[in-house]
């Protein structure tokens, strides 16, 4: 299942992914003092990720329970990436990303066994 989710939807799941189940009301109270959302902001979000089917709620108390796992997003949203801004290629998507930052040691060798590992 292909879930498209922009921004703001994007934050109350990292909440959720993070923390686990939670009532609508504390998912409320974490976004107000983290971002300075109000409670009707919240829940208009929270709706929209119900309706996407990212969210399901559990009665009673209004608990939001993510149905969708955050790799799924995270591979989602890189292969859009890959597809739209480097014509599918993973090489330069790479290349890109290591010509514009220092790496550590302890990165380099990483990067390495990943490689390595996909022989």
């Amino acid at each position: 299942m292909q879930v498209k989710l922009f921004d703001s939807e994007l934050q109350v799941m990292n909440i959720l992914w993070e923390e686990g189940d939670m009532t609508a009301k504390q998912l409320s109270q974490i976004l107000n003092e983290r971002i300075g959302w109000n409670k009707n902001t919240t829940y208009t979000v929270i709706k929209k990720c119900i309706k996407k089917e990212a969210i399901e709620r559990i009665e009673p108390n209004f608990i939001c329970h993510p149905i969708i796992r955050k790799e799924q997003i995270q591979e989602q949203e890189t292969t859009e990436l890959i597809d739209k801004i480097f014509n599918g290629s993973k090489s330069l998507l790479f290349a890109s990303l290591l010509d514009k930052k220092k790496m550590s040691a302890s990165e380099i060798e990483k990067l390495k066994q990943i490689v390595k590992d996909l022989e």
